[in-house]
C-alpha cells in the first residue's frame, strides 16, 4: 500500500472544503461564531481580559499582525496580515481552541464551542476597500441595536486603541502551572500563574504611511460617521438600543430568537475588475490544488501542490500563489 493510498480518507474529506487561500501578505478578515449563535461571549471584566490575553499570546507566537478585533457576545470579527495560510491557521487554532476553553470554563459550558470552522476572506489591497471593513468592524455593535456609539461597546475590542493610540492589554494564564500546583496539593491565588500581555496592533496596510496621529484622526472620522448614521437610525426608527445594561444581564447559554447566516464572499473588493482579477487567481489555485490531490489518490506521492497551500497530511507548501497577471 502506497503513502498516497494511505492519506486518500483524508483528501476526500479536504475536498469538502475550499482549501485556504491567502494570495499575499494581505489583509484578511476573519470570523468566528459561537455554537447556536449562543451568547457565551458575552462581555464581562473575566471574559475580556481573558479573550485579549489569548489574542495576545496567539499574536506573540505566530508571525499575524492584528489590525482590529471586535467580539460579539455570540461571534467575533479580527482584520489580520497573517504571513502566510500556515501563519494563520497556526494562529486560529491556537487563538480560538483555547479562547473556547478558557470561555466554556468561565460560563459553565462544556460543549461543542465554536459552530463551524472559522472563514477568512481576502481584502484587495484598494485603500477603499480595507477602510470599508474596518468601518463593518467597528460599526459592529451600532448596526445591531445594542450601542449608540462603537465605544460604548463593553466587550472585547480595539475601537479604544485605534481611537486614543492607547495599550491594550489583556491576561494569559497558564493553566498548566496551576494544574501542578493542584497536584502538589498548593493553594494559589487567581492571578499567581497569570501574566499581563500587551497587544500591538498592526496599521492597517492602506494607511501604513501615515503617522500614528494621522491614523487616529482617519479612525476618528469613521467612528464619528457611525455615530451619526446611528442616531439618525433611532430617531427615524424609534427603536432606542439595547444598551450596555441589558448586554452584561445577558445568559450566556441563551441565544437570539433569530439570527441570520449570510454566505462570506470570496473577496472584498469594491472595483469590479479588482474582484474578478482576485477571483481568477483563487480559481487558478483551487484548481492547481484538486489537480494535485488527484494526483496523489492516484498513487504519485509526488504530486506537485501549488505554493501556500495545505497538503493532506503532508507538510504546508511555502510562499504565495502567484498572481495572475493581465
Amino acid at each position: 500500500m502506497t503513502e498516497a493510498t494511505l492519506l486518500l480518507p483524508s483528501i476526500q474529506d479536504d475536498m469538502g472544503y475550499d482549501p485556504r487561500w491567502i494570495p499575499t501578505e494581505n489583509l484578511i478578515e476573519v470570523t468566528c461564531r459561537v455554537m447556536q449563535a449562543r451568547f457565551l461571549l458575552r462581555p464581562s471584566k473575566d471574559l475580556n481580559e481573558i479573550l485579549t490575553g489569548v489574542l495576545a499570546k496567539a499574536a506573540h507566537r505566530y508571525p499575524v499582525g492584528v489590525v482590529a478585533f471586535h467580539a460579539m457576545s455570540n461571534h467575533l470579527h479580527l482584520l489580520v496580515v497573517p504571513e502566510d495560510a500556515q501563519a494563520l491557521s497556526s494562529f486560529m487554532g491556537f487563538f480560538a481552541g483555547n479562547l473556547a476553553k478558557e470561555a466554556g470554563r468561565l460560563y459553565g459550558w462544556k460543549e461543542k464551542f465554536w459552530g463551524r470552522r472559522y472563514s477568512h476572506v481576502v481584502i484587495s489591497d484598494e485603500p477603499e476597500a480595507q477602510e470599508d471593513r474596518l468601518r463593518y468592524l467597528l460599526s459592529q455593535g451600532c448596526k445591531e441595536g445594542l450601542v449608540r456609539r462603537p465605544q460604548d461597546w463593553p466587550g472585547a475590542c480595539s475601537t479604544e486603541a485605534l481611537l486614543t493610540g492607547g495599550a491594550i492589554q489583556g491576561v494569559w494564564f497558564d493553566r498548566s502551572a496551576e494544574y501542578e500546583a493542584c497536584r502538589s496539593a498548593k493553594s494559589f491565588s487567581k492571578y499567581d500563574f497569570a501574566d499581563v500581555l500587551d497587544l500591538k496592533l498592526t496599521p492597517l496596510p492602506a494607511w501604513a504611511h501615515l503617522t500614528r496621529g494621522e491614523r487616529r484622526e482617519r479612525t476618528g472620522e469613521i467612528v464619528h460617521e457611525i455615530t451619526q448614521e446611528t442616531r439618525q437610525r433611532i430617531e427615524e426608527s424609534g427603536r432606542a438600543p439595547l444598551g450596555v445594561r441589558r448586554i452584561l444581564r445577558q445568559d450566556p447559554h441563551q441565544a437570539p430568537a433569530n439570527f441570520e447566516r449570510s454566505p462570506r464572499p470570496l473577496v472584498h473588493a469594491l472595483a469590479s475588475e479588482v474582484r474578478e482579477k482576485l477571483k481568477e487567481q483563487f480559481r487558478l489555485f483551487r484548481t492547481a490544488y484538486r489537480e494535485a490531490s488527484l494526483e496523489l489518490r492516484s498513487g504519485n506521492s509526488g504530486a506537485e501542490f501549488p505554493p501556500g497551500c495545505h497538503r493532506p497530511r503532508l507538510p504546508f507548501v511555502r510562499g504565495h500563489p502567484p498572481p495572475v497577471t493581465t
